[in-house]
């Protein structure tokens, strides 16, 4: 089975973090998650690495936008990749 985008994104969080998936909710900040504005910049690179995207500018300290925001912003990407994918090839 494929881990949906959400999934992915605890799951570069988690890892970064050092903190427990299951411990990210949707409505947290980065801040609220206590990851470091340096981290923050890392795992904005590693998802737009992972999923093969451009992330528009996002607030760096994530005082505003939150998790959900997040994963809503790259599925947008990735589907918008993703069509623009399917448009060339035909």
């Amino acid at each position: 089975m494929t881990a949906t985008v959400q999934d992915q994104i605890f799951e570069i969080i988690e890892e970064y973090a050092q903190i427990d998936a299951a411990s990210i909710r949707l409505d947290s900040t980065i801040r609220d998650l206590g990851i470091a504005s340096l981290d923050t910049i890392e795992i904005l690179f590693d998802i737009e690495e992972h999923f093969d995207i451009t992330l528009p500018e996002l607030d760096p300290e994530f005082e505003t936008d939150n998790v959900q925001r997040l994963i809503a912003i790259v599925t947008q990407a990735v589907d918008s990749n993703a069509q623009s994918s399917v448009a060339t090839k035909h």
